[in-house]
């Protein structure tokens, strides 16, 4: 090689920090820039999520920035066109923004939720979430609803915080790691630098999960359950632990609900509620005075056991005596739970025994002063070193709230809940269980909501019903087909407004959600929802609005496109309002900013609603002469104050920049965050680190800096006294609001057990078993997020294809043999795959990768790419709807409390395609290219200047 050969010019290069948008762990870049293009990404080395690690997508964002996908222009379906048919015809952002404007104008003056807004994978909700609360629209919501809902409302419900976004385990000092049902790409770095700390640590790692690919192949058992069945696991384990009394007494006394007492008058209103005094306090039995008084207070001795009788004369008895009482039947016994679970009972007893003997034999304690809640001082923090984490395998299914309820009712019993070396939660939670915030109801023509869109029900009279108890969400969210779907039902929208059911809808703006593809349930249908038209010859979703960056398979079918922009083009503020990126012991927030001047006419659609905000008046977005408040979304950034003194940014705040978390608008704060490589970390003091939920310092610290609105203690609710309160309505018997319909009412009284409850999936009851013999999952590979990524050049190269995965011993015995073609079949539909087999999956399971298979013409890529002509989706043979059973309504195929979208309950049965059946089907038209997109590559190439020779 030629001595002194100079590879670049390094002087032409710039270095920028940013937030990466590859998946939704948001970790800090490092970005290389050269001529208004990417040079390289690399992780930043000081960001609090990843400390430098960056994963393929991360390194790949590059190859995103470069997507022949990437829309260039506004886009007007063509007059006289189809839905569907990708027919359009550019457009000025004026002629789109005023078409928009106007739509919405009418719209809002007449009946306002007449507007859908559905948001995907966004990290804005924030933003979003308050624009449709101002604009007036009870009908928006974002993914939760079919990716995690079930493992949020289940955490808020009990704990005030719950897994991944809103805590983690502790890394650092945990012995003892069990990991259930958590797929590759969410929050990918800092599980692989935890799972590093937990294996140099020497602690075990357990992962109880149907496969064993990604996390669950560097763990030192793999538990291969039975899908649906992990409620059933983690209850059993209870049972070995009530049984041998193996729990936190102390703890359960302390920081539960464990001592309150339960009204136990079966059959009569009131039965199973709380025993509460005038003034609505909940009552325990003190021991010392032998009396039942306020269990709320401090000073008193209250019985964790026990049966009484109230002043009134009802019998009463404590939530832990009821929780006794139902887990040490022998339903829940190793050897009757390991017939449901798939597991040996040996297995099951010997992991709980286990956990206790982690927890209460190497406890940790470190020697730190603090103060509870009830002003009693503490030398030290005790920790229990066991901790947990879950994500979708046990949300995706329809018993997934109870289920998630069911792991953290064992990690109660275990003491481990913020403590050292167990589950911590991370700012803003935890909140008050469940938060105080209930979703919003009614609607008046220009008039903003009284309360944001979604909250937290904990009474039928918190339903969205109108007054004969018919929904009044589009997605029938929060009525008493799903009384407590926080997240909304995003994958119930199309099939309900094409339905009218229960009413037709106008506009239907659709965010970053592939909703005719991967994002939802029962594709081919609701291809054909979308271009469904009336007897009039009107399509039945009269206007669609796409908002992406890309030409994800679901741009075919808007009647209008606007083209966004790419994460590394545009300003967004990870915030604390929002979806954050705190760590336990310091809450933090991070930014994005422009790197990258965009060569199309595309503008972030965070611009876009603040431009239709000021112009539709809306009075948070309206100066008091009409002109709009903010000159933009950086300017909305700085100035928006949720209440006095706590914007969207809680960093540099005060006009001097000198505040934190509370203070004064900045109007140099971005300038701040830039400076300090994209982020914003808040550490707190060690005697705030732990037992945050009676933490007195922290309590009081919270609410003055407006994560909670109260600094009194958060109680853990172990038994539900909400979940209760709709059981009586469902029984009829209770003294408010109550279902008409048959199905309604069963559903209450049978899914919602005020204590966490088994229940084979609503889907898995309505088939036959034996027909359909399979479970079959879909799993998200590390280096692919949700649909984003199987555009991208450098991704692709590492997988390209999905095959269905079999276990080995199971597809011989059927004759099925490696890469042979197959045919998989559900009560909804069937699919022709290509089978791999191997020995790291459930002999009962099936599974594959989602989102690899694409529509042909899609995503910028050759009609004939591998993700078309190779590549699958699940999701056909998935419905959306539970089947049918007569004289009964059609019910979501969901969660019958959350709404969660029931993805992992379906149920298959796999044979061999005959001689000569080959190839995926089936098969759809192939995409046309929209106006202005590039043509599609072989190969594509991309250099920032010219490349090197390297030969001597």
């Amino acid at each position: 090689m030629p001595s002194g050969l100079k590879f670049e010019d390094h002087s032409k290069q710039q270095i920028k920090y940013t937030t990466c948008y590859m998946c939704a762990c948001r970790c800090g870049i490092k970005v290389t820039l050269e001529d208004n293009k990417v040079r390289f990404i690399q992780g930043n080395r000081d960001h609090p999520i990843n400390r430098g690690v960056l994963c393929a997508k991360g390194s790949a964002g590059i190859m995103k920035q470069y997507s022949p996908a990437k829309l260039r222009n506004p886009l007007l379906r063509k007059p006289g066109s189809e839905r569907g048919s990708s027919e359009f015809v550019e457009i000025s952002w004026d002629e789109a923004i005023n078409l928009l404007t106007d739509r919405l104008a009418k719209i809002r003056a007449t009946d306002p939720k007449k507007l859908a807004f559905f948001t995907g994978r966004d990290q804005m909700q924030a933003l979003t979430g308050l624009w449709a609360q101002q604009y007036g629209t009870i009908n928006w919501s974002a993914h939760g609803g079919f990716c995690s809902v079930n493992m949020a409302s289940a955490g808020l419900y009990m704990l005030g915080h719950a897994f991944w976004e809103f805590g983690d385990p502790d890394w650092d000092l945990t012995k003892y790691f069990m990991l259930w049902g958590v797929a590759e790409d969410h929050n990918s770095n800092p599980i692989k630098i935890g799972l590093e700390k937990v294996k140099r640590n020497g602690a075990k790692f357990v992962s109880i999960n149907p496969v064993r690919t990604g996390y669950s192949a560097i763990a030192d058992e793999w538990v291969p359950i039975r899908p649906g069945t992990d409620g059933m696991l983690a209850l059993s384990m209870v049972h070995v632990l009530l049984s041998r009394e193996l729990f936190d007494w102390e703890f359960m006394v302390r920081y539960s609900n464990a001592p309150f007492l339960v009204v136990d008058t079966p059959g009569k209103p009131g039965h199973g509620l709380m025993l509460r005094d005038a003034d609505g306090k909940p009552q325990a039995f003190d021991m010392e005075k032998q009396a039942i008084i306020n269990g709320m207070q401090a000073d008193i001795t209250p019985a964790l056991f026990g049966e009484y009788t109230a002043p009134d004369g009802r019998p009463v008895k404590t939530v832990m005596t009821l929780l006794a009482e139902k887990y040490l039947d022998e339903q829940y016994a190793p050897e009757n739970a390991a017939k449901v679970c798939g597991l040996s009972a040996e297995t099951i007893e010997r992991l709980a025994l286990e956990m206790a003997h982690v927890a209460f034999k190497e406890t940790i304690e470190i020697d730190c002063e603090w103060t509870d809640w009830a002003g009693r001082k503490q030398t030290k923090f005790i920790g229990r070193p066991v901790s947990m984490h879950a994500m979708r395998g046990i949300s995706a299914h329809s018993n997934g709230f109870q289920a998630a309820r069911a792991i953290h009712l064992l990690q109660v019993l275990l003491g481990t809940i913020d403590v050292p070396g167990g589950f911590r939660s991370k700012a803003p939670y935890p909140k008050h269980v469940p938060p105080p915030v209930k979703p919003a109801r009614d609607m008046a023509p220009n008039t903003p909501l009284k309360s944001p869109p979604l909250g937290f029900p904990t009474a039928p009279e918190d339903l969205v019903i109108d007054a004969q108890g018919n929904p009044l969400r589009i997605d029938k969210a929060y009525s008493w087909e799903a009384p407590l779907a926080n997240h909304g039902l995003m994958h119930m929208v199309v099939t309900n407004a094409v339905n009218a059911d229960p009413y037709a809808i106008d506009t239907l703006i659709f965010f970053m959600a592939n909703m005719s593809w991967n994002s939802t349930m029962n594709t081919k249908n609701v291809m054909d929802m979308l271009r469904s038209k009336g007897e009039d010859g009107e399509y039945k979703i009269p206007f669609l609005v796409v908002v992406d960056a890309f030409q994800s398979e679901i741009v075919s079918f808007a009647d209008l496109v606007l083209p966004d922009t790419t994460y590394l083009e545009r300003y967004d503020a990870i915030s604390l309002l929002d979806r954050p990126i705190s760590e336990p012991d310091a809450p933090a927030d991070s930014i994005r900013h422009e790197l990258i001047k965009p060569d199309r006419n595309v503008r972030p659609w965070q611009e876009v609603m603040i431009d239709i905000a000021g112009r539709l008046k809306f009075p948070a977005f309206t100066k008091e002469d009409g002109t709009p408040k903010f000159a933009g979304y950086k300017d909305f950034i700085i100035n928006y104050q949720k209440s006095p003194g706590i914007g969207f940014l809680a960093g540099w705040r005060g006009k001097d920049g000198e505040s934190h978390m509370v203070g004064e608008p900045n109007p140099l704060q971005w300038e701040k965050y830039i400076e300090n490589g994209g982020f914003f970390q808040y550490h707190l003091p060690k005697s705030m680190h732990y037992y945050k939920f009676a933490n007195r310092d922290y309590l009081e610290w919270a609410k003055k800096v407006g994560f909670n609105g109260s600094s009194d203690p958060i109680v853990f609710e172990l038994y539900s006294e909400t979940l209760q309160k709709f059981r009586l309505a469902g029984q009829g018997l209770y003294d408010g609001p109550k279902p008409t319909d048959p199905a309604d009412r069963e559903r209450l009284v049978k899914y919602f057990d005020p204590l966490p409850d088994f229940y084979k999936p609503l889907e898995e009851q309505r088939v036959d078993e034996e027909e359909y013999p399979f479970h079959a999952i879909n799993q998200r590979p590390m280096m692919m997020y949700h649909s984003w990524d199987a555009q991208n050049a450098w991704l692709r190269q590492i997988v390209a294809q999905n095959f269905l995965y079999m276990n080995r011993e199971q597809g011989e015995r059927m004759g099925i043999q490696d890469q042979a073609w197959v045919w998989v079949e559900s009560h909804n539909g069937k699919i022709r795959v290509q089978v791999k087999l191997m020995e790291g999956v459930q002999e009962n399971t099936v599974w594959t990768w989602n989102a690899i298979g694409k529509q042909s013409g899609a995503w910028g890529l050759k009609d004939t790419a591998p993700e078309a002509t190779r590549g699958f989706l699940m999701n056909h043979l998935i419905s959306e709807l539970l089947p049918a059973k007569q004289g009964e309504r059609r019910l979501t195929n969901s969660d019958p409390v959350t709404g969660q979208a029931a993805w992992y309950d379906l149920r298959v049965k796999v044979y061999p395609a005959a001689p000569g059946e080959e190839g995926v089907w089936p098969t759809f038209e192939t995409v046309k290219r929209v106006p202005g997109q590039e043509d599609p590559v072989d190969v594509l190439r991309y250099h920032t200047h010219k490349p090197v020779n390297l030969k001597s």
